[in-house]
């Protein structure tokens, strides 16, 4: 059967055939540039010291890694530091143009990115998804993930083609969602049962379709919010609802299924039939940046086959470094198919670009949720 992989799903990565995967030119360059300090604000679990001692020893940079737990975190702090105290970031595509508008990063140098690292499809569809604003680039591309359903196998078993963001809403279901992103589940489980008034990805484009819609997914929301036991907001929160709350089901992001599977407890993870919201996400660099050389070493190096691959075993994440694929580890593999299985990448609901007047509003329906 002619599936989609990693390596297909995103399109076009067939021509990335012949890129080697030593990278030795990368770091004689590295160290030719001298040793330096790479400051990194990332993603909560992203970067481990196999990940950070691995770059330092490939180029003789260090770093200091600062973990947050939000888009919204990430976004705050950057203004509170007025785009200043990190030479990287790594919000989701969707959310730089966010960044643009309030000055906090600057254009990427395409010159001093090694482009053919990452799958063309990756580098070509980030356009579209956010990484470019006005002709500019701000983001390379360096991983996609998943939001999509967690489960207890043994108290609440899925299987792919039934499984449903409506499970969540289901009575008697104990389940554990993040506010926002759990009204867009929602809001496709509606969809698809043809009772919104117009289509979802309307409220990303007009503030007036926005409200009409999410108006409905908010009475819907409100009226089964007993089938939700705990919200999250990180993935700790997530993870936490399942080993100590009694959540047998979540919509959560796949590397808290994967980390919870990790530890021996039997969570599982499966795109619903309605589509896995797919996310992309990358680095940037904040306009105030100190430390340029040091940055652009590590974009290039994590964009090495090696470091992606260790990126994915880490996380579970997947990486748009060409060729890390083929070095990822069994268990990587094998739960990248189970959660995707069938026709399931084919399905991907891509986030399209959160202008700043739709957060607003988004998140002024997350807190009504929310306090409900």
């Amino acid at each position: 059967m002619n599936r989609m992989n990693r390596r297909s799903l995103l399109r076009g990565a067939a021509a990335t055939a012949g890129v080697t995967l030593a990278s030795p030119y990368l770091a004689r360059r590295a160290m030719a540039q001298g040793a330096g300090t790479v400051n990194i604000f990332a993603w909560a679990g992203y970067l481990n010291d196999e990940i950070l001692g691995a770059f330092t020893e490939a180029t003789g940079i260090t770093t200091n890694y600062t973990p947050y737990g939000t888009n919204d975190e990430l976004l705050n702090q950057l203004r509170a530091n007025n785009g200043g105290g990190f030479d990287l970031i790594w919000p989701t595509v969707d959310r730089v143009p966010n960044y643009v508008e309030f000055g906090l990063v600057q254009p990427i140098d395409e010159s001093r990115i090694e482009v053919d690292r990452v799958l063309p499809s990756a580098w070509e569809n980030s356009v579209n998804l956010g990484a470019v604003v006005d002709g500019s680039r701000y983001q390379v591309p360096t991983d996609w993930g998943t939001e999509a359903l967690a489960f207890d196998r043994d108290q609440k078993p899925l299987e792919y083609g039934t499984a449903s963001y409506g499970d969540l809403w289901a009575e008697g279901a104990q389940a554990t969602v993040r506010g926002h992103s759990s009204l867009i589940g929602l809001g496709l489980w509606l969809e698809a049962e043809g009772r919104l008034p117009r289509p979802l990805l309307d409220a990303f484009t007009d503030p007036d379709a926005q409200t009409e819609i999410f108006d409905v997914i908010l009475a819907e929301a409100i009226a089964r919010k007993s089938s939700i036991i705990q919200f999250w907001s990180n993935e700790n929160e997530a993870q936490a609802a399942f080993r100590v709350n009694g959540a047998n089901i979540g919509q959560t992001w796949d590397s808290s299924a994967a980390g919870l599977a990790r530890e021996g407890l039997p969570i599982g993870f499966i795109a619903p039939k309605e589509g896995a919201l797919a996310w992309m996400e990358g680095l940037s660099i904040p306009a105030g940046a100190e430390n340029l050389d040091a940055a652009y070493a590590f974009i290039n190096w994590f964009l090495t086959p090696e470091a992606g691959a260790m990126y994915t075993n880490a996380t579970s994440i997947n990486s748009t470094a060409v060729g890390s694929d083929q070095l990822i580890s069994d268990e990587a593999k094998a739960f990248f198919a189970a959660a995707y299985p069938g026709d399931a990448l084919e399905k991907l609901w891509w986030w399209p670009i959160q202008e700043s007047w739709y957060i607003t509003k988004r998140n002024e329906y997350q807190d009504r949720f929310l306090s409900a």
